[in-house]
């Protein structure tokens, strides 16, 4: 596009922020750690499992149906989902009936079993229906795959923030680990939801910014669809069966349903928000309620794709950024750096994505270590005092573990792929065994424990081995560089078999006979 001459499409250079930008960024920090202290003090004589876990059964339907929307929202929705329209197509767009699937069944089939059962943690219900090793087992996956998304979900903000200040990437983990830990040791669950309500507000103000005023420079939504159609990223009606495809309807609907049930109906963040409500119906209208919110949230990124694409339809910003993880803060400094301050608002925006992740599933995974791990095996007659202050101290053990896991994810390329891939490794045996156990009568503890296992090694062997033969998707049509009016740009693009270098476009090969190995 044209328009300002500090765009970097204009002068290869990526505006920076200023002093307001900064303010605003490390206030939206202070307010969710100020957040965490609140709680910790209101209920600093309340010291108990309960009131730490599930925040005493006492939680109301709004900050709950907010926090459900956003714990899974993370940075990686927001800086993922305008990079998969960019570099692909709207087909993932399709998610939105995925999550109603998903929500559906959560509420009436996953939330009331959970609830009937009076359980802390979800792997309660696996001793119940199998047996100890069962329980166990499950608990060790879910702790390895909230530690794995933790990973991700740190390195994702961190990367979009030191492409666009001067705080170093590393730096900015470590800072983002801390603050997130702080809080979510001191106040538990309450501190968890109330941040997770305060981040919504801040997520969603902040994709309306960027939408708003990517429509504006790129000449209307209407305008930006228009060229995105016309360069094949508009596409919702792909049927096909090949499993080479990225993205079908199939696959998203039916596939992202699949693991958008298994994050609403048995994963135990999400399952620790419901039944800190007060009763079954309170669970369920919080899990509607948040129905929208999320579906707002993936559509207004999608539409970031959109206007994304169309800003740099002639000039693919190659060598101003070193990662397509970097594009969207890129879009949001080129037009958004006259407006003090917003800059820093969208960057907090991805950040408290971020936070309401982490929080929830540090939050989740303590309880699983004390209540599944710990406690009944080792200290069954540990105080309530002490159960929550080594709770506490599991919170601050766990922080430090994730931070030390993020510096394996920027080894990882595109972010969003890599930590499906990833999380779905796991996710996916995981949420077998609770189908298993609860629609299959006659299957017994040894069929579950094997099939976990085997499950879990094909799983690894596809997910691994897709990794170590670099098997992509690549995009389907041109990259273009004509626009671009800064000098010596960089014009190299490889994929997973083809290098093609070109003075104006660059085409990304689409055939590789070797994907299926």
């Amino acid at each position: 596009m044209g328009g300002s001459e500090d765009y970097s499409i204009n002068t290869g250079k990526i505006r920076t922020f200023g002093v307001v930008d900064y303010v605003m960024f490390s206030l939206v920090l202070l307010l969710s750690a100020v957040i965490g202290m609140y709680f910790a003090y209101k209920d600093r004589k309340q010291v108990t499992t309960n009131a730490f876990m599930l925040a005493g059964k006492s939680m109301h339907v709004i900050p709950v149906a907010m926090s459900l929307a956003v714990t899974f929202m993370s940075a990686l929705t927001l800086l993922g989902n305008p990079v998969e329209v960019y570099n692909f197509n709207t087909m993932f767009w399709w998610l939105a009936l995925s999550m109603l699937i998903a929500v559906a069944a959560s509420a009436h089939v996953f939330a009331p079993f959970f609830f009937r059962l009076r359980v802390t943690t979800v792997f309660e219900y696996l001793q119940m229906r199998f047996n100890t090793p069962v329980r166990i087992l499950g608990s060790i996956i879910i702790i390895l795959q909230t530690l794995v998304y933790f990973s991700f979900i740190l390195y994702a903000p961190s990367l979009a923030l030191s492409s666009v200040t001067s705080v170093s990437l590393w730096g900015s983990v470590v800072g983002i680990g801390l603050v997130v830990t702080f809080y979510t040791t001191l106040g538990g669950m309450k501190a968890v939801v109330w941040t997770d309500t305060f981040q919504s507000v801040i997520i969603i103000a902040g994709l309306l910014a960027v939408l708003i005023q990517g429509s504006i420079v790129t000449g209307g939504f209407a305008h930006a669809w228009k060229i995105a159609d016309e360069r094949d990223r508009i596409k919702f009606d792909d049927f096909s069966f090949d499993p080479s495809t990225r993205h079908s309807v199939w696959s998203v609907v039916v596939g992202m349903g699949f693991f958008w049930m298994s994050l609403y109906g048995v994963n135990q963040a999400q399952v620790q928000r419901c039944i800190s409500c007060s009763s079954i119906k309170k669970a369920q209208w919080a899990l509607w309620l948040n129905l929208p919110g999320i579906v707002i949230i993936a559509s207004l990124s999608f539409m970031i794709g959109v206007v994304m694409f169309a800003f740099y339809a002639d000039c693919h910003p190659i060598g101003i950024i070193a990662k397509t993880d970097q594009l969207l803060p890129l879009f949001v400094m080129d037009i958004l750096a006259d407006y003090e301050g917003v800059p820093g608002i969208f960057v907090a925006c991805v950040f408290s994505g971020s936070l309401s992740s982490l929080s929830s599933g540090l939050n989740a995974i303590s309880a699983v270590t004390i209540k599944d791990l710990i406690v009944p095996y080792c200290c069954p007659k540990l105080s309530d005092f002490k159960t929550t202050l080594l709770t506490k101290l599991i919170v601050v053990v766990y922080g430090g573990l994730g931070m030390a896991l993020a510096y394996v994810v920027g080894l990882l390329g595109r972010v969003l792929q890599a930590s499906f891939s990833a999380y779905a490794i796991l996710n996916g045996p995981m949420f077998g065994l609770f189908l298993l156990g609860m629609f299959f009568p006659w299957a017994n503890s040894f069929g579950a424990f094997v099939g976990c296992m085997t499950s879990l090694v094909i799983m690894a062997w596809i997910g691994i081995g897709a990794f170590w033969h670099n098997v992509s998707t690549a995009s389907l049509s041109a990259v273009v560089t004509t626009g671009c009016t800064w000098n010596n740009i960089t014009t190299n693009v490889t994929t997973t078999t083809t290098t093609t270098t070109s003075p104006t476009t660059i085409f990304i090969a689409t055939d590789d006979p070797t994907w299926v190995f």
